[in-house]
């Protein structure tokens, strides 16, 4: 434990060193794949380069996506003593101006700004409004994307000075008992399209007979268009690796699996490198943090079946066998991963539970609608103005998600797909229905993973 506690210290003065009271420029450059494909990496060449023409000192640090990937690339500065500024859909040409504005010229050029992360004041000075103030933002609650786009998801540190892993260290001491309540106080249900209540999964799991138990995240995403889990894993991969952390140690698992599908180069690489962090900060391997709690993590690429989203065709997969569903009961908490007893929720769900471990389920009952609490993220795709990643409080109307987040159609609104190949088209009519589980499946559609 006190070699953690000196990961952590050490974690959060580099924070504030490097981050909070720079004494140089900080670059913010989203790198996910988002705006890789939008083409940062040429901004970041054409960053670089302009650095070394202005003889500039900065500190350039890549960020995973935001949200709004119709903006990408998206670059922000934050000069000495500022707060972050926002560029948007920044080209190597387009970077070069702006840089020699903030740096030679001491201009924020607001011509060229989106938003800004400061308060109002910043914004009557500049005439640069709030970034979380965009239309697309205004009415998002950021819980499970709290990290995304403001740390660098390939270093563990910045995850360590945003409250990383204090969520797992409460239920280390509390007990797992404190986790299953937690969770039930929270109304978490999972958030891989059934929506059944997480701490009943869990509780399952825990009570099962078994000498050996695993824990498997179910990141294999094969509904079209659907970018979620992705984004998340690529932008903050510890906090689903700290979700799968506590539910090893509340079930009583000594091994956790990250089943991802192969086609996200990316995100593999980003989990590959926090788990190596992970050990290095003494919290997977043997007697963790003096616990006397054993648990380690490895993963499972697919191969890129649709079906393997379906826990018994994944887990099936895992064990090498052809990815095709068996009926059920035996559940996979009774009878999962070579025949043991398996815990298996989606990214999503374990990326969301190290935000309740460390503030408590009444915490999480502020966001969403009685029996529907919490957020959700969802790929808003199509023929909408404002593309990207979202999260919403559960409750919100679909109404409110095309037109006042997604900017409204570009065409004349016939119907909104919801919840993938397995959910259903719902119409101009329908617009005015709550996302919640039940109001979706009462349309003849899912909520979806």
């Amino acid at each position: 434990m006190n070699q953690f506690n000196s990961y952590r210290e050490q974690a959060l003065q580099k924070w504030d060193r490097q981050i909070v009271h720079s004494e140089v420029p900080v670059i913010y450059l989203g790198t996910a794949s988002c705006g890789l494909a939008a083409g940062a990496h040429g901004v970041l060449d054409a960053i670089h380069q302009t650095l070394t023409e202005l003889g500039q000192p900065a500190r350039i640090v890549q960020v995973g996506c935001i949200g709004p990937c119709y903006l990408e690339p998206i670059m922000d500065i934050a000069m000495p003593g500022s707060p972050r500024v926002s560029y948007t859909n920044v080209t190597p040409q387009k970077a070069k101006k702006i840089l020699q504005a903030c740096l030679s010229e001491g201009d924020l050029a607001p011509k060229m700004a989106k938003g800004h992360f400061g308060d109002e004041s910043f914004s009557v000075k500049t005439g640069i409004p709030r970034f979380f103030d965009l239309p697309m933002l205004r009415h998002q609650v950021r819980v499970i994307l709290r990290n995304c786009g403001f740390i660098d998801p390939e270093d563990g540190d910045h995850y360590l000075a945003r409250d990383g892993y204090l969520g797992f260290l409460k239920v280390l001491e509390e007990g797992p008992q404190y986790a299953l309540e937690a969770l039930k106080a929270a109304g978490l249900r999972g958030r891989g399209g059934a929506g059944f209540p997480t701490f009943k999964k869990w509780e399952l799991c825990r009570n099962a007979k078994g000498e050996r138990k695993y824990v498997v995240c179910n990141a294999d995403e094969g509904d079209p268009g659907a970018f979620m889990n992705r984004a998340l894993i690529e932008s903050d991969p510890h906090a689903v690796l700290e979700g799968v952390l506590i539910a090893g140690y509340t079930i009583g698992a000594s091994q956790g699996i990250i089943y991802v599908r192969a086609e996200y180069p990316l995100a593999v690489q980003r989990l590959k490198k926090a788990i190596k962090q992970l050990h290095r900060y003494g919290l997977l391997g043997d007697n963790i943090l003096d616990s006397g709690f054993a648990f380690d993590i490895r993963i499972k690429e697919g191969a890129g079946a649709f079906v393997c989203g379906e826990e018994t065709a994944l887990i099936a997969s895992l064990e090498g066998k052809r990815g095709m569903p068996r009926p059920r009961p035996p559940f996979p908490s009774e009878k999962g991963y070579n025949g043991c007893p398996t815990l298996i929720n989606n990214s999503e769900t374990f990326g969301t539970v190290p935000a309740i471990m460390r503030n408590g389920g009444t915490w999480y009952q502020q966001f969403g609608v009685p029996g529907n609490h919490g957020t959700k993220t969802f790929s808003l795709v199509g023929k909408v103005r404002n593309t990207g990643l979202i999260e919403v409080p559960l409750g919100i109307s679909l109404r409110q998600v095309v037109e006042e987040i997604g900017g409204g159609t570009q065409l004349s609104f016939k119907a909104v797909q919801t919840g993938g190949p397995l959910g259903g088209c719902l119409a101009a009519s329908q617009l005015d229905t709550p996302i919640t589980y039940e109001a979706m499946r009462d349309q003849g559609s899912i909520m979806g993973s």
